[in-house]
């Protein structure tokens, strides 16, 4: 070989040799956070018994790794087939993972395994790691003592990137409904096999502690869910300004996943609700292949996955870029309730409160409104009974796990406010939706920089967008 090759080879292992060694961990928690969320744990099961967490299996095709919400919220850790292991007898967690797989790392790059337990415990503040068949082991030795101790495990179906909790038990139910398939959920074999290898255990569900935790957002959770409102804002205010009679509903999906990932989110929260006219009539719409017409309206409810958190932020505006009479009227009565609903929101207060005295506001509102149609009036009105504009919590999941009803509400209690009405003679569904937190005094709106007057949005919508630089490119003739 040449000095020039002899030293090109020597460069390329290097290379290669440091991309194996990088190892990927988040940089969001410190353990000590970590840490304080599992000794929760501790004081919820008491000293007698112990819990044990399920991590996400790894990917079965061409896919990116993803830890469940669960598992991401106790350890920070993005391994596959791991289980921690909470002891509140002696306050010491463990985490079980395997062993090194050298061949798949010589392809996608290194993956924390039981070989590197220095460096696990170190990211997560764990007190031991070990491989996967010492489970068994450890379970038995904390038999021989009698009686045996209580063991906590998720009952609920764990969440991965775009699941949330209701979602997955409606696909649960699917499948235990259909005769041909029936297959249990991973949480109920893993449940069964827990009771088939040690029926001295007596099992018992971990979820309520779980939610009960997750209700209430540290100020690093909050700093991620505020980031991932902003991208969504981002994503929406370029999605208005390449809104034109003709774009398609999956080209604004596009514009908006291009704002995701160049702003740092890997994937997105939930899949993109894209809908012009009466495809925004249902609720939960998917398919996003309609062409948008002159005269309707076009909403879009998205999100981002960012670093494990999302939000959930939706807007409707005209897709000719100005409004009707009629449409700027319930636009502004849909802002008008939003605003009735935040300025309520603080520390102490309950949701039912903070609803009552809106739609009281609201009520008077409209005694100075006067609506083309008969129906739309008939709307609003039924509108102000509606219990639900004060909507979910939001955060590792965009339907999150953890109450904040009855109430009252605390700091770090984080959630949509999603004022909506529905017209059916028109199949009109008229809706904005942000996301809030509440703060020590009051409450701060993650998305107060985004358009939501009709003014705003149609100044908004004469800037071009990325779709008016770069239009779809046309195949040859």
């Amino acid at each position: 070989m040449t000095l020039i090759a002899r030293i090109t080879a020597f460069a390329l292992v290097v290379c290669t040799a440091v991309a194996q060694d990088k190892v990927y961990v988040q940089n969001d928690f410190p353990k000590e956070e970590f840490i304080q969320r599992r000794a929760r744990i501790y004081e919820f099961i008491g000293p007698k018994a112990m819990a044990i967490i399920q991590g996400a299996p790894n990917v079965d095709g061409f896919k990116v790794f993803r830890q469940t919400n669960e598992f991401y919220y106790f350890t920070g850790l993005e391994v596959p087939h791991a289980l921690l292991v909470m002891d509140g007898r002696t306050k010491r967690s463990s985490i079980y993972i395997p062993y090194r797989d050298s061949a798949r790392e010589r392809s996608e790059g290194k993956t924390l395994s039981v070989e590197d337990r220095e460096l696990v415990k170190a990211f997560t503040g764990v007190e031991s790691v070990k491989g996967p068949e010492m489970l068994a082991r450890d379970f038995a030795y904390t038999l021989v003592p009698s009686p045996a101790p209580e063991l906590y495990t998720p009952f609920s179906p764990a969440e991965r990137g775009t699941d949330s909790r209701d979602t997955q038990l409606g696909y649960q139910a699917n499948v235990a409904g259909d005769p041909w398939d029936g297959q249990p959920s991973r949480e109920g074999r893993f449940t069964a096999l827990l009771r088939g290898q040690f029926p001295q255990f007596e099992i018992r569900d971990l979820s309520p502690a779980i939610d009960q935790l997750r209700s209430v957002k540290s100020e690093r959770e909050v700093a991620l869910i505020r980031r991932a409102s902003q991208i969504a804002g981002y994503a929406l205010m370029e999605a208005m300004r390449s809104t034109k009679p003709g774009t398609t509903e999956y080209q604004l999906d596009a514009v908006a996943r291009y704002i995701y990932q160049s702003n740092g989110a890997r994937r997105e929260g939930y899949s993109s609700i894209t809908g012009g006219g009466t495809n925004a009539w249902m609720g939960h719409y998917y398919r996003n292949l309609d062409t948008l017409r002159s005269g309707d309206m076009v909403l879009m409810d998205y999100a981002p996955d960012y670093r494990y958190y999302t939000s959930d932020v939706t807007r409707m505006w005209p897709v000719n870029g100005t409004y009707t009479k009629s449409q700027r009227q319930l636009a502004d009565y849909i802002l008008a309730y939003r605003n009735a609903l935040i300025k309520r929101i603080k520390p102490g207060v309950t949701p039912d409160s903070v609803m009552t005295a809106a739609s009281a506001e609201m009520k008077a509102y409209l005694a100075n409104v006067k609506f083309e149609k008969e129906i739309y009036r008939k709307a609003v009105e039924a509108g102000l009974t509606f219990r639900g504009h004060l909507s979910h919590p939001v955060g590792l999941a965009v339907h999150d796990v953890g109450p904040y009803r009855p109430g009252p509400l605390k700091k770090g209690h984080v959630f949509s406010i999603d004022p909506m009405i529905w017209i059916p003679e028109e199949k009109l569904y008229i809706r904005m939706e942000d996301v809030v937190v509440v703060t020590d005094t009051g409450v701060e709106l993650f998305t107060d920089f985004l358009p939501s007057t009709p003014d705003e949005i149609e100044k908004a919508m004469k800037e071009p967008g990325v779709l008016q630089f770069r239009p779809p490119i046309r195949g040859p003739k």
